[in-house]
């Protein structure tokens, strides 16, 4: 079985999750299966290059456990952005908008050297809003963000373009497209 099929074979549907009328795409049972979730951080490195990476972002929640893996085999740090209230020092904030309100990202002021070439990972591309925020507050450190990958891209809510449109020339990579 190739990697594409091994992933989707390992991605269920969870209908009416968690509001009547979405169809949740649940990793569990990709990320419990240790041939799955290894084929999945090994191509997100093939893809960006060893060597190419300072840091890697990991967005709060799912995209700390793709991330943290990624950046060890980069021999990159690992840089948690998370929801507010969560980092204990001084940290930069980005707001972004949800189809029903905004919310928060952060991270640590001191996360970054000045230069480094940042990629962010997380687990889904939806609309692009919490890719985008992540972008800004890696930029508002002083860092270059270089690539966005993600586990799978939910093509049809138009999150790729929504983030190329604020980070021109950024690769955007996804291992699974719905």
């Amino acid at each position: 079985m190739d990697l594409d099929a091994l992933l989707r074979s390992r991605v269920v549907d969870v209908p009416d999750f968690p509001l009547p009328g979405v169809v949740f795409k649940d990793i569990s049972p990709l990320l419990a299966d240790h041939v799955a979730f290894a084929g999945a951080v090994d191509a997100v490195v093939a893809h960006h290059g060893r060597g190419t990476i300072d840091k890697v972002v990991g967005i709060e929640a799912r995209g700390f456990i793709l991330a943290a893996p990624v950046a060890y085999h980069f021999g990159a740090g690992f840089v948690p952005v998370r929801k507010p209230g969560k980092l204990p020092l001084a940290t930069h904030e980005e707001q972004y908008s949800l189809e029903y309100g905004t919310n928060v990202l952060q991270v640590h002021q001191d996360a970054f050297a000045p230069g480094d070439r940042v990629l962010i990972v997380d687990d889904v591309l939806a609309t692009g809003g919490t890719a985008a925020a992540a972008a800004r507050l890696v930029e508002t450190a002083g860092a270059e963000v270089v690539g966005l990958s993600v586990l799978l891209e939910l093509e049809f809510l138009g999150g790729r373009v929504a983030f190329t449109e604020q980070q021109p020339g950024v690769d955007v990579h996804a291992l699974l497209t719905y």
